[in-house]
């Protein structure tokens, strides 16, 4: 797991686990080396409902299944118990796997949380994973600022991430549907959407997401495509006339015959060859002697 994603988030976990531990992962190899596990049934053990991951590639999963078989489950998942079963905290890719390996039980380590701790400690533990969309990562910024009510502030320093950052991938959450699957699905992104949420309509951002997907544009190409998009919706300046310079402008083109436009510190009197101009110049009394 990459330092950048982890280093932030260290000092948030450990004052929910009250451990050294900095993430839930130390915790459950910690608990397997002191063999403090239990085999649980996977039929009673259910889905995590902060887990912010909807996205599971098929083909991973597979591969940890394969290996499960061979292998058995080397790392347990954590899990909390409950009055019906057990609702799992740390580990959904390892249960899926079990599952697809054809096992009934699967080795856990179970803990005691509150419903506000299971919160906090499964969107903690989720944003710093490597694999986690950048959807799915907003997400959990949504859910720890309305349901543990975080400020952008707070949530900056409690992930070690910038306040402009937690801003930025906030704002991806207010994208169609269609666009933040792509995400999901790895089609686009997160440079490559980022400029589409500043378009109003939300066909547009479909049908440009499209074509930068089609395309496979780069995050400033796609940038340079919104702003065009933008640009070309913008209502034309609404340009005010003086009546008075109009009026003034239809007497002299009466006076002079010919056609006569007033702008701003500038007057333009059309001629058509030399005999008109001189005889614009008559009138005007400009002609010398």
């Amino acid at each position: 797991m990459a330092d950048h994603r982890k280093g932030g988030l260290g000092s948030g976990l450990e004052a929910i686990l009250g451990t050294d531990f900095s993430d839930l992962d130390d915790l459950s190899k910690d608990a397997a080396s002191k063999k403090e596990t239990d085999e649980i049934p996977l039929d009673q053990i259910q889905s995590n409902p902060y887990q912010p991951r909807k996205v599971f590639e098929e083909k991973e999963l597979q591969e940890l299944a394969d290996s499960i078989k061979e292998q058995g489950v080397f790392q347990p998942i954590l899990v909390k118990k409950t009055d019906v079963g057990y609702v799992l905290l740390a580990g959904e890719r390892r249960v899926r796997a079990a599952k697809l390996a054809g096992l009934t039980t699967i080795p856990a380590v179970i803990k005691d949380f509150t419903q506000q701790q299971m919160l906090e400690l499964s969107l903690l533990e989720n944003i710093q994973r490597e694999d986690l969309s950048v959807i799915e990562e907003a997400s959990s910024y949504q859910q720890l600022i309305e349901k543990l009510g975080y400020t952008q502030e707070d949530l900056a320093k409690r992930i070690g991430k910038s306040r402009t950052h937690v801003t930025n991938t906030l704002r991806l959450l207010s994208l169609p549907s269609e666009i933040t699957d792509m995400v999901n699905e790895k089609k686009l992104t997160m440079g490559q959407v980022r400029p589409l949420v500043t378009i109003e309509d939300d066909q547009e951002k479909i049908r440009l997401a499209k074509m930068i997907a089609k395309l496979d544009l780069s995050a400033r190409q796609a940038e340079m495509l919104a702003k065009k998009a933008t640009e070309g919706k913008k209502p034309k300046p609404v340009v005010t006339v003086d009546q008075d310079l109009v009026k003034v402008q239809r007497r002299l083109a009466s006076k002079l015959g010919t056609k006569v436009k007033i702008k701003p510190q500038e007057i333009q009197i059309s001629y058509e060859g030399t005999d008109d101009l001189n005889r614009i110049l008559e009138l005007l009394n400009l002609l010398d002697d």
